[in-house]
């Protein structure tokens, strides 16, 4: 099956303009032409291209694209091993950029004048505004977002690690009780599970329990919260909402 050069700039997202010049630099001739003498293109041709527009998307010249593309010594599955390991580090370097980015949006919206080191010292995995991100998303504009965000906007440096300190502090002593067998549901767990709806109350929002147990399901639910709350130990996001949720279930 082959296909025209305007099927093939709609497949691909580039304009018929760039497929000529590929086909006149000879970096993609199509496979045959039509008997009215216009380019058809086949599987293969496509092929080409879509490493082409890799090649490109990497930053890689014309020229060095079509040196790599026709290197005979390198065959179709090695060209995509190298795009891949060069995408995976593109995207390492962009997530990395990313974090830097949000630290400093973080840091200027707290009003907080910190130097990049102190930024990532005083944040490191622990997002502050996790649970009022996730409570605007939920609740909108309620009173307990907004006292969360005037409650932000005058916390320092040291309400910060302070805030991170005893975060760590928690989950140290839930892992503890994972480590032990512990159940979720016993006093020790709940009183626990206590002890951290009281410091979101303290340090962010007064957050009751029926708020308290849509964040323990949140943790588990939502992946983001479940990949930072489990780098304490693998299992302690579900271990921490089944307790939040005997502990509301206790309190009601």
């Amino acid at each position: 099956m082959s296909y025209s050069v305007g099927q093939v700039a709609g497949f691909a997202g580039v304009t018929v303009r760039t497929l000529h010049h590929y086909d006149e630099i000879g970096l993609l001739r199509p496979g045959a032409r039509s008997a009215a003498g216009h380019r058809r293109y086949d599987d293969a041709d496509l092929d080409r291209l879509q490493r082409i527009l890799f090649y490109r998307e990497l930053g890689f010249p014309l020229e060095e694209v079509a040196v790599l593309l026709d290197d005979p010594d390198i065959d179709p599955q090695a060209h995509l091993r190298r795009q891949h390991r060069l995408l995976t580090d593109r995207i390492e370097r962009l997530r990395k950029m990313a974090a830097a980015v949000e630290q400093a949006m973080e840091a200027r919206k707290m009003g907080i004048n910190l130097t990049p080191e102190e930024k990532f010292e005083v944040f490191g995995d622990f997002d502050p505004d996790e649970h009022q991100e996730e409570v605007e998303q939920r609740w909108g504009n309620t009173e307990a977002y907004k006292e969360s965000q005037r409650r932000a906007a005058s916390y320092t440096k040291e309400d910060w690690k302070r805030i991170q300190e005893e975060a760590d502090e928690i989950s140290n002593r839930f892992l503890a009780l994972m480590g032990a067998g512990t159940p979720p549901t016993s006093e020790a767990a709940m009183d626990l599970a206590e002890e951290h709806r009281q410091g979101i109350s303290r340090n962010h929002y007064e957050c009751g329990h029926e708020m308290h147990a849509c964040l323990g399901r949140m943790y588990v639910s939502d992946h983001r919260f479940t990949e930072n709350i489990d780098k304490a130990g693998p299992g302690l996001a579900g271990y921490l909402r089944d307790a939040i949720l005997a502990n509301a279930e206790r309190h009601r």
